[in-house]
């Protein structure tokens, strides 16, 4: 089954022409969306069994490469097109694939009557055929490739509803910031490339090949340089601080599309190309530190934000930038298993709740349109009481919820409190630990609360629509509901599958699969940092352990208790606190003028800039010297014209003329 990895994206490709060439003239959305799902879940049985070959071999052996022609070739230099199929890649490819089968299939409910259904699947399509180009290539430039595809389809899709500014504004907002991260990608691969090659005449940007020569590569400067190189890409496509501003403004396109982007596709693909690169950054420390301090950051800034969000979908997405902050916190600290199996666990919750959202949209866009409202349909302070007429969504949606709150349990649970844990105890930052630690659990005390005021505010209390609106109210479909039940399976279950060791021990032995899965890929890190880093060896007590453990499970509880006596048991005090701090209120609600401060030092400057070159260089400067060149010679032509009168006896009198100057130079000088 190796052989064929190589199927997996391509499935998706042929989607993308088929609905690309046709769609418009087939026009029927089953098949259109029948076309483009069936892509995926083609490319997901693939991966399944190449998942299933894998597991049957020894750990050792779990890399398989397929060439399928070669690329670029200069000298010793050779690009292929190839894939790299081990633990890491399986994984990702599960996970884009799996999750985004049911995204697929959700958006053929969702996408119903839309005008451009069948340009919306091929842009689908072919989003996750760049996503899988990024997780499977082999080598650096294909990774690349796809890195600029997702980034090229984010846009499309961001901007779907190309006739509203505010989408069109989005999507380029995206691609923009994005454009700023990937030049610092660009930098880390040229950087690497050169240094090898130059110095050792390794010219070579293949995943393996660059691992086998990672001692080449020297602890400090050039591994810290080529480390930043790389993170200021990841900031980009993975929205961490400072360029995280486009992925809240990506609510703008469909909601499915916002699942696909926030959950399983673009956003995790720094975290991914941390988790490859992982025997660079593991020679710098420094690097690490960014990564963890970035991540801890992020966490916090985004969760903070999402306390004072109505929106439903952009309280999701500052979830989203919080929650991938905490995946980088693990990256910074070394725990590279953690970071992705937080990827992974994360994967199916949060698609759950986008999904979820989509389908309150969708029901409140119904029940609003009945009764002729302009009411908006996203706002949570039009809702409540939804749990009584959409029984499936609140139970799915709810299930997600309590996974992202780490309630013990749940496959958030797993993921999160082990990156806690790592980030308390890891061997490479020192005190630091204690402030990145502290990072990460005010993040998991501020998500546990604003997820379940959303939860609150929805489903439960009065409803704020009219009578006749409320009873217009009613569940999706099965194509819409099927999704959320098997994404709500996956954030119970899926967590079981990395059981920490002390849990581990208390069910019996059970031991941390996922550990034990991508071990092979971050064999090269790990005997680094037990072999290189003081204090590595270092036991820490499974009591401290326990208490960090305990500590993170009451957050979470604190978490939801302060957003249940808020919104179900007082919901006038959020007023009253507004009112007594409106000051705060705003600067929250106005996500602390991130934006307004880019505005004035970037973006007005560049728009200044622009407009200068414009009307002052271009239209002064250069139109004014082609425009004059031109004066020049049509006056002299307007002088020289006088002379071409079409009267023989003016030209018999310039011939006369002439004769005469000629004689009198020559008599006179």
């Amino acid at each position: 089954m190796l052989e064929y990895v190589w199927l997996i994206p391509l499935f998706p490709l042929i989607g993308v022409l088929i609905n690309g060439l046709f769609g418009k003239k087939i026009k029927n959305e089953a098949v259109i969306g029948g076309i483009a799902t069936l892509a995926v879940v083609g490319s997901f049985v693939v991966a399944c069994g190449i998942l299933f070959q894998l597991i049957s071999m020894p750990g050792e052996e779990r890399h398989f490469e397929k060439t399928i022609f070669t690329w670029i070739q200069s000298g010793t230099f050779k690009a292929d097109i190839g894939f790299l199929v081990d633990p890491l890649s399986a994984v990702m490819l599960m996970v884009v694939t799996g999750v985004g089968s049911l995204i697929h299939l959700y958006s053929i409910g969702y996408m119903h009557g839309e005008e451009g259904f069948y340009r919306y699947f091929t842009y689908l399509n072919l989003f996750t055929f760049s996503m899988l180009l990024l997780v499977s290539g082999n080598n650096l430039l294909l990774m690349f490739v796809g890195w600029e595809g997702v980034g090229l389809c984010s846009y499309l899709l961001i901007g779907y509803y190309f006739h509203k500014k505010s989408a069109g504004d989005a999507g380029k907002k995206a691609f923009v910031m994005n454009r700023v991260g990937d030049f610092g990608f660009l930098l880390g691969l040229f950087t690497m490339w050169w240094f090898l090659g130059h110095n050792y005449n390794v010219w070579t940007i293949n995943f393996r090949e660059l691992a086998s020569h990672a001692d080449l590569i020297p602890a400090g400067g050039v591994a810290t340089a080529i480390g930043l190189f790389f993170f200021l890409g990841a900031t980009g496509k993975s929205a961490q601080i400072p360029l995280y501003t486009w992925l809240p403004d990506a609510m703008e396109g469909p909601t499915p599309v916002s699942a696909l982007i926030h959950a399983a596709t673009m956003v995790t693909a720094g975290v991914y190309m941390i988790g490859r690169m992982n025997f660079v950054y593991i020679k710098s420390p420094t690097a690490l530190l960014v990564v963890a301090c970035v991540g801890g950051a992020t966490a916090l800034f985004a969760a903070t934000i999402g306390t004072a969000q109505n929106d439903i979908k952009r309280v999701l997405a500052y979830s989203t930038v919080s929650q991938l902050g905490y995946m980088f916190l693990a990256m910074g600290v070394g725990a590279f298993t953690a970071g992705i199996f937080h990827l992974m666990t994360h994967a199916f919750f949060k698609a759950c709740l986008f999904l979820g959202s989509g389908s309150v949209i969708h029901a409140m866009h119904h029940a609003l349109h009945h009764v002729h409202s302009d009411a908006d349909p996203q706002d949570m302070r039009n809702m409540g009481g939804l749990r009584k007429k959409m029984p499936i969504t609140f139970l799915t949606f709810l299930i997600a919820t309590i996974a992202i709150a780490g309630i013990p349990g749940f496959a958030g649970f797993f993921s999160k409190d082990e990156i806690l844990w790592q980030a308390f105890s890891n061997p490479l930052h020192g005190e630091v630990n204690i402030v990145l630690w502290a990072f990460g659990a005010v993040a998991a005390l501020l998500t546990a609360f604003y997820m379940f005021r959303l939860v609150f505010m929805t489903f439960f209390g009065e409803t704020k629509l009219s009578e006749k609106a409320y009873h217009h109210l009613h569940e999706s479909p099965a194509v819409i509901t099927i999704p959320l039940i098997c994404l709500a399976i996956l954030s119970v279950l899926g967590g079981y599958i990395g059981m920490p060791k002390l849990l581990g021990e208390v069910l019996g032995g059970m031991p941390n699969y996922f550990e034990h899965w991508l071990e092979p890929v971050f064999a090269y890190s790990n005997n680094y940092m037990a072999h290189s880093l003081p204090g590595a060896h270092g036991e820490h007590s499974p009591a401290l352990e326990w208490g960090l453990m305990g500590v993170s499970v009451l957050i979470a509880c604190c978490g939801i208790a302060f957003a249940y006596a808020l919104y179900i048991v007082s919901p006038t005090i959020p007023e009253k606190f507004t009112s007594a701090f409106p000051a705060l209120h705003r600067a929250v609600y106005k996500k602390w003028y991130v934006d307004e401060i880019y505005d004035f030092c970037f973006v007005n400057p560049c728009k200044a800039l622009g407009g200068f070159l414009w009307k002052g260089f271009d239209v002064v400067v250069v139109d004014g010297i082609v425009n004059g060149v031109a004066g020049i010679v049509k006056g002299f032509s307007g002088i020289l014209r006088y002379s071409q009168t079409g009267y023989v006896h003016n030209y018999a009198y310039g011939m006369v003329l002439g004769t005469v100057v000629i004689v009198a130079v020559y008599v006179f000088r």
